[in-house]
């Protein structure tokens, strides 16, 4: 058989797969009937394994793998098709219509904001560029302003999330776990890192270097080129320079903004000491309500999976399908549990759109561990 008789032959088959499907999917429309009547679950898990099994096995081991992500495939379609007609809804889909419909139409330009470090964090940047006239309290730690957000002690909070030289800022995402929250906006800010130091110091008077391990590694190529200068890491680079502005030694520098030399009255020995120039950290904001509001287009989410071959491939693929984008995937180690992670998903998407909201919904109510953080417009 040449190709042509076996693509020929392959469209034929493709022909009775199709026809087969659309059987399958009537049927399925039946069993979903059957199901609403008697109030029985959606997801039969005896009953996928039984099958997947069986088909299995009919293929042979050279093409086990290969029918398994077929029959999977299978069963998330036959799902979703048996939602959609029982109008399956989940306590979070319903928040998320009333979100839709309640949030105000604009984003609002004042209001008691959480910020991490003190006045000329990178933070407060950040916050003055979302909101025209914002209150801040300002916390010494990133637990400070969730917990500020949670307890309704501030509408808002900022918080850094990434930066694309230094990556993720870990303790962030370990943090998104504990606290209950949702995202609201987000910006990327271009950060410009100089060394602050006392008026009148030179680069060898220097013993001793502060900031917040994010900027230090960022600057990690110019902090090679200093010999015998100790680096001290502290919670801000804010709060580094104002440290350097109080201390009584005259061989100490901060690693900070411009902004902040001319807030502590210190000096710019040497700017831009990144190790890139096109340097941004996205920072979001949070809020203990779900707000969404209008020309939201990005959405973020976090759950767990079992720890099975192929269970985050089947995640994955079900984005595909829908054509939405995934923009990041993160995994954070669970503490105390061996080889499990929390996954988090950044995608391109408008929560409007049913089949969007569907999966959302989908996912609430497959996976014990979800998370859904939130549906908002990303600033650039």
């Amino acid at each position: 058989m040449d190709i042509k008789d076996a693509r020929n032959e392959i469209d034929k088959i493709d022909g009775e797969l199709t026809d087969l499907f659309v059987k399958r999917m009537k049927l399925s429309k039946e069993i979903a009937a059957y199901k609403k009547e008697n109030n029985l679950p959606v997801f039969d898990k005896t009953r996928e394994r039984d099958i997947l099994n069986k088909a299995c096995d009919r293929a042979g081991s050279e093409l086990e793998n290969y029918i398994s992500i077929l029959y999977m495939t299978l069963f998330d379609v036959s799902r979703s098709y048996q939602k959609q007609l029982i109008g399956h809804s989940t306590e979070l889909t319903s928040e998320i219509d009333r979100a839709l419909k309640e949030t105000e139409e604009v984003f609002p330009a004042r209001s008691v904001v959480a910020c991490q470090g003190v006045e000329g964090a990178y933070s407060q940047y950040a916050c003055d560029k979302l909101f025209s006239t914002p209150s801040i309290m300002y916390f010494n730690r990133f637990q400070g302003v969730f917990q500020a957000v949670e307890s309704g002690l501030c509408r808002y909070g900022i918080l850094p999330i990434e930066n694309s030289t230094a990556g993720s800022v870990n303790e962030v995402y370990d943090l998104m776990r504990k606290h209950h929250f949702y995202i609201v906006r987000s910006i990327k800010l271009r950060i410009d890192h100089n060394l602050l130091v006392k008026k009148g110091m030179k680069l060898s008077d220097i013993k001793e270097i502060i900031s917040h391990q994010q900027a230090i590694d960022q600057c990690s190529e110019f902090l090679k080129t200093l010999k015998d200068v100790k680096i001290t890491v502290c919670e801000n680079t804010a709060a580094a320079a104002k440290m350097v502005a109080e201390s009584q030694r005259n061989d100490v520098a901060a690693i900070s903004s411009r902004n902040c030399a001319d807030l502590y009255g210190l000096s710019v020995l040497s700017d831009t000491v990144q190790n890139n120039d096109n340097n941004y950290t996205r920072f979001i904001c949070i809020s203990k309500k779900l707000e969404i509001y209008q020309g939201s287009d990005k959405i973020s989410m976090m759950f767990s999976i079992a720890h099975k071959p192929g269970t985050l491939y089947n995640v994955i693929s079900r984005f595909s399908a829908l054509g939405l984008n995934l923009t990041k995937l993160e995994s954070r180690p669970m503490p105390g549990k061996d080889f499990e992670f929390m996954f988090y998903f950044d995608l391109n998407a408008n929560i409007k759109e049913p089949k969007v909201l569907k999966l959302i919904g989908e996912f609430d109510d497959e996976f014990d561990k979800f998370t859904f953080l939130g549906s908002y417009t990303e600033i650039i």
